[in-house]
Protein backbone atom coordinates (compact mmCIF):
# COMPACT_ATOMS: atom_id res chain seq x y z
CA UNK A 1 0.00 0.00 0.00
CA UNK A 2 3.10 2.39 0.75
CA UNK A 3 4.21 1.57 -2.81
CA UNK A 4 1.23 2.48 -4.16
CA UNK A 5 0.67 5.30 -2.74
CA UNK A 6 4.39 6.67 -3.74
CA UNK A 7 3.48 5.91 -7.37
CA UNK A 8 0.54 8.52 -6.79
CA UNK A 9 3.09 11.10 -5.18
CA UNK A 10 5.36 10.36 -8.15
CA UNK A 11 2.89 11.20 -10.57
CA UNK A 12 2.05 14.10 -8.46
CA UNK A 13 5.93 15.35 -8.83
CA UNK A 14 6.51 15.27 -12.26
CA UNK A 15 2.86 17.55 -12.91
CA UNK A 16 4.56 19.83 -10.49
CA UNK A 17 8.24 19.29 -12.53
CA UNK A 18 6.50 20.13 -15.88
CA UNK A 19 3.66 22.77 -14.74
CA UNK A 20 5.31 24.82 -12.36
CA UNK A 21 8.93 24.42 -12.65
CA UNK A 22 9.04 24.53 -16.23
CA UNK A 23 6.53 27.67 -16.06
CA UNK A 24 8.67 29.56 -13.15
CA UNK A 25 11.84 28.71 -15.12
CA UNK A 26 10.85 30.03 -18.00
CA UNK A 27 9.98 33.38 -16.30
CA UNK A 28 13.19 33.76 -14.28
CA UNK A 29 15.64 33.00 -17.35
CA UNK A 30 16.97 35.82 -18.90
CA UNK A 31 19.83 35.57 -21.43
CA UNK A 32 22.79 38.04 -21.04
CA UNK A 33 22.68 40.80 -23.78
CA UNK A 34 25.74 42.89 -24.10
CA UNK A 35 25.67 46.53 -23.08
CA UNK A 36 22.09 46.29 -22.99
CA UNK A 37 19.53 48.62 -20.85
CA UNK A 38 17.87 48.06 -17.88
CA UNK A 39 15.05 46.74 -20.07
CA UNK A 40 16.95 43.28 -20.71
CA UNK A 41 17.86 42.98 -16.83
CA UNK A 42 15.68 40.83 -14.32
CA UNK A 43 13.04 42.98 -13.15
CA UNK A 44 13.99 45.81 -14.76
CA UNK A 45 17.24 46.39 -13.24
CA UNK A 46 15.71 46.88 -10.13
CA UNK A 47 14.73 45.28 -6.43
CA UNK A 48 13.70 41.13 -7.43
CA UNK A 49 11.67 42.15 -4.27
CA UNK A 50 8.99 44.51 -5.66
CA UNK A 51 8.86 42.56 -8.97
CA UNK A 52 5.76 40.01 -8.90
CA UNK A 53 6.49 38.15 -11.97
CA UNK A 54 9.80 37.21 -10.28
CA UNK A 55 8.45 36.76 -7.12
CA UNK A 56 6.12 34.23 -8.63
CA UNK A 57 8.34 32.24 -10.55
CA UNK A 58 10.73 31.58 -7.41
CA UNK A 59 7.88 30.54 -5.66
CA UNK A 60 6.99 27.66 -8.34
CA UNK A 61 10.18 26.63 -8.31
CA UNK A 62 10.84 26.84 -5.05
CA UNK A 63 7.49 24.92 -4.46
CA UNK A 64 8.78 22.41 -6.67
CA UNK A 65 12.09 21.46 -5.24
CA UNK A 66 10.90 21.43 -1.46
CA UNK A 67 8.21 19.05 -2.29
CA UNK A 68 10.97 16.99 -4.64
CA UNK A 69 13.24 17.29 -1.20
CA UNK A 70 10.84 15.96 1.39
CA UNK A 71 10.02 12.82 -1.01
CA UNK A 72 13.95 12.54 -1.06
CA UNK A 73 14.52 12.65 3.00
CA UNK A 74 11.40 11.61 4.55
CA UNK A 75 11.55 7.92 5.52
CA UNK A 76 8.80 6.75 5.56
CA UNK A 77 7.69 8.02 2.16
CA UNK A 78 8.39 5.15 -1.00
CA UNK A 79 11.35 5.81 -2.61
CA UNK A 80 8.81 5.35 -5.95
CA UNK A 81 7.47 8.83 -5.03
CA UNK A 82 11.14 10.38 -6.53
CA UNK A 83 12.68 7.92 -7.43
CA UNK A 84 9.95 7.38 -11.28
CA UNK A 85 10.02 11.01 -11.97
CA UNK A 86 13.98 10.88 -11.63
CA UNK A 87 14.10 7.75 -13.99
CA UNK A 88 12.07 9.56 -16.17
CA UNK A 89 13.83 12.92 -16.02
CA UNK A 90 17.46 10.86 -16.60
CA UNK A 91 15.50 8.80 -19.83
CA UNK A 92 14.98 11.91 -21.34
CA UNK A 93 18.41 13.74 -20.66
CA UNK A 94 19.79 10.28 -22.25
CA UNK A 95 17.47 10.47 -25.40
CA UNK A 96 18.66 14.19 -25.56
CA UNK A 97 22.09 13.05 -25.85
CA UNK A 98 21.83 10.72 -28.45
CA UNK A 99 18.74 12.65 -30.42
CA UNK A 100 17.62 15.97 -29.71
CA UNK A 101 15.17 16.83 -32.02
CA UNK A 102 13.66 13.39 -30.96
CA UNK A 103 13.88 13.96 -27.22
CA UNK A 104 12.11 17.62 -28.16
CA UNK A 105 9.47 15.96 -30.41
CA UNK A 106 8.34 14.17 -26.66
CA UNK A 107 8.07 17.37 -25.12
CA UNK A 108 3.95 17.56 -24.64
CA UNK A 109 1.65 20.52 -25.55
CA UNK A 110 4.02 22.22 -28.03
CA UNK A 111 3.88 25.75 -28.12
CA UNK A 112 2.59 26.42 -24.55
CA UNK A 113 4.96 28.01 -21.83
CA UNK A 114 5.39 24.99 -19.93
CA UNK A 115 7.00 22.97 -22.83
CA UNK A 116 9.17 26.40 -23.69
CA UNK A 117 10.49 26.20 -19.62
CA UNK A 118 10.61 22.13 -19.78
CA UNK A 119 12.68 22.18 -22.96
CA UNK A 120 14.84 24.92 -21.41
CA UNK A 121 15.89 22.86 -18.00
CA UNK A 122 16.54 20.13 -20.88
CA UNK A 123 19.18 22.22 -22.91
CA UNK A 124 20.50 23.74 -19.40
CA UNK A 125 20.89 20.21 -17.92
CA UNK A 126 18.81 20.75 -14.72
CA UNK A 127 16.30 17.98 -15.50
CA UNK A 128 19.29 15.62 -15.52
CA UNK A 129 20.90 16.92 -11.82
CA UNK A 130 16.75 16.84 -10.65
CA UNK A 131 17.19 13.07 -12.08
CA UNK A 132 20.54 11.89 -10.22
CA UNK A 133 19.25 13.79 -7.19
CA UNK A 134 15.46 12.58 -7.39
CA UNK A 135 17.04 8.77 -7.86
CA UNK A 136 19.10 8.49 -5.24
CA UNK A 137 16.31 6.61 -2.42
CA UNK A 138 16.22 3.78 -4.79
CA UNK A 139 19.19 2.53 -4.15
CA UNK A 140 18.65 2.81 -0.06
CA UNK A 141 17.47 -0.86 0.84
CA UNK A 142 15.66 0.83 4.47
CA UNK A 143 13.88 2.73 2.19
CA UNK A 144 11.97 0.14 0.86
CA UNK A 145 11.27 -1.79 3.73
CA UNK A 146 8.10 -0.53 6.29
CA UNK A 147 8.85 1.38 9.12
CA UNK A 148 6.46 -0.36 11.26
CA UNK A 149 7.26 -1.16 14.71
CA UNK A 150 7.12 -5.39 15.40
CA UNK A 151 4.60 -6.41 18.12
CA UNK A 152 7.41 -8.73 20.01
CA UNK A 153 10.23 -5.40 20.26
CA UNK A 154 8.86 -4.10 23.64
CA UNK A 155 8.51 -0.65 24.36
CA UNK A 156 11.82 1.28 25.75
CA UNK A 157 11.07 4.91 25.31
CA UNK A 158 9.18 4.62 28.88
CA UNK A 159 11.92 5.20 31.10
CA UNK A 160 12.27 3.43 34.63
CA UNK A 161 9.04 0.96 33.52
CA UNK A 162 9.20 -2.21 35.35
CA UNK A 163 8.47 -5.21 33.21
CA UNK A 164 5.26 -7.32 33.60
CA UNK A 165 5.33 -10.42 35.08
CA UNK A 166 3.87 -13.80 34.28
CA UNK A 167 1.25 -14.44 37.54
CA UNK A 168 2.74 -18.37 37.32
CA UNK A 169 6.28 -17.43 37.08
CA UNK A 170 5.78 -15.25 40.38
CA UNK A 171 3.97 -17.62 41.81
CA UNK A 172 6.24 -20.33 41.52
CA UNK A 173 9.14 -18.01 42.87
CA UNK A 174 7.39 -17.41 45.59
CA UNK A 175 6.37 -21.26 46.64
CA UNK A 176 10.64 -21.52 46.26
CA UNK A 177 11.88 -18.84 48.01
CA UNK A 178 9.28 -20.42 51.00
CA UNK A 179 10.61 -24.20 50.22
CA UNK A 180 14.72 -22.66 50.47
CA UNK A 181 13.72 -20.69 54.11
CA UNK A 182 12.03 -24.16 55.44
CA UNK A 183 15.35 -26.60 54.66
CA UNK A 184 17.16 -23.69 55.99
CA UNK A 185 15.66 -24.02 59.74
CA UNK A 186 15.30 -27.83 59.07
CA UNK A 187 19.25 -28.17 58.90
CA UNK A 188 19.83 -25.84 62.15
CA UNK A 189 20.31 -28.09 64.92
CA UNK A 190 19.22 -26.84 68.49
CA UNK A 191 20.92 -26.17 71.22
CA UNK A 192 20.80 -28.66 73.90
CA UNK A 193 18.83 -27.48 76.91
CA UNK A 194 21.20 -29.33 80.07
CA UNK A 195 23.79 -28.09 78.20
CA UNK A 196 25.42 -24.66 79.45
CA UNK A 197 26.04 -21.58 77.60
CA UNK A 198 29.64 -21.30 76.70
CA UNK A 199 31.93 -18.30 76.05
CA UNK A 200 30.59 -16.03 72.77
CA UNK A 201 28.56 -18.65 70.98
CA UNK A 202 25.23 -17.58 70.61
CA UNK A 203 21.67 -19.24 69.84
CA UNK A 204 20.44 -19.56 66.49
CA UNK A 205 18.08 -17.36 65.16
Amino acid sequence: MRHLIGIGLAIGLAAAVFFAASWGYLRLLRVPVVNGGASTLPGGGGSLLHSASVLEAVAAVAGTALLAGIFIAVRWISPLAAGLPGLALLAWTVVYGFNVGRAVHYIPLRGDAFSAGFEAMLFNGLLAAAGLALVVPLFIPSRWRSQARPLSVARTDDEGAIPALDPATSLLGNVSSVSNVTSEWAETAPYPADEPHRGNESYPD
